[in-house]
């Protein structure tokens, strides 16, 4: 930020100050008809009476999540933007690379129809996809749930099996080993293949990867994204291993791309 804009950001800060300091000064003024208006203020960990949250170092959380109560988050492992894990009546626990992605629900049991207590547990490497609900379950280690799959109380999936997206499972349903199930309800549909196997533990990597990036961004003052947008006007491309990260792909015009056999400066010229 030039000289200039920080100048226009701290004239804009006293005069926001200012208004909140007249509005404080006219509701004193209004006495018994004074109205305070309550702001929400979103916290992206919060604890519940005596229960707080224990998040790893290494863990990254969207500013817009919500990690509420109860709840353990493993080294490596992503909540990503608009999730909420409510550990209020019961524990959550997510273990190491696990991502739980976008506007998905994980909560607990405090009380059913079978009069069961339900905590969730998710294991380690666990891909979560976005919009799914997980309720008072267990998924083990490296295992998938597909898009808006919903588990509800008692599901139990085992280690390399799959949820499709949009699948709702039963209460107390085991998902064996190597099986995907799909369908409302959940039934068995075929199993899983090395190569899709192999995909579920090559997804929990690719997005452990890419929170990297994303904590990268997050943690950037504001100064230093006005200093990364005068960059980018001055610069066309960024680095090339943080471009494949975002799944950025920057194309040379070609009229600027040379032959390799070519050195630069001794460009021929047109006929």
């Amino acid at each position: 930020m030039g000289t200039l804009g920080r100048a226009i950001y701290t004239v804009g800060f006293w005069i926001r100050e200012t208004g909140q300091a007249i509005d404080r000064l006219g509701s004193r003024l209004q006495g018994n008809y004074y109205f305070q208006e309550q702001l929400s203020r979103h916290r992206t960990l919060m604890n519940v009476f005596d229960k707080a949250p224990v998040v790893d170092k290494d863990a990254f959380v969207a500013p817009s999540a919500s990690i509420v109560g109860q709840v353990q988050v493993g080294r490596g492992s992503s909540i990503w933007y608009g999730c909420v894990l409510r550990g209020d009546v019961n524990s959550i626990s997510i273990g190491s690379g696990t991502n739980i992605q976008d506007n998905s629900l994980v909560h607990v049991a405090k009380s059913n129809l079978s009069g069961k207590v339900l905590p969730t547990v998710i294991g380690d490497n666990v891909t979560v996809g976005h919009s799914a609900v997980l309720h008072g379950c267990t998924v083990e280690d490296e295992a998938f749930v597909g898009m808006a799959a919903t588990l509800l109380d008692g599901v139990y999936v085992e280690k390399h099996a799959m949820v499709a997206a949009g699948a709702l499972v039963r209460q107390n349903t085991r998902i064996p080993c190597g099986e995907v199930w799909g369908g409302n309800p959940a039934k068995f549909l075929r199993k899983l293949t090395e190569e899709e196997m192999a995909f579920i533990s090559q997804s929990a990597i690719n997005y452990s990867n890419l929170a990297q990036a994303h904590a990268a961004e997050n943690a950037k003052s504001l100064d230093e994204v006005e200093f990364e947008k005068v960059l980018r006007k001055k610069f066309a491309r960024r680095d090339e291993e943080y471009d494949s990260m975002l799944g950025v792909v920057r194309e040379t015009p070609a009229e600027i791309t040379l032959p390799d056999n070519v050195p630069p400066g001794k460009v021929p010229k047109a006929a």
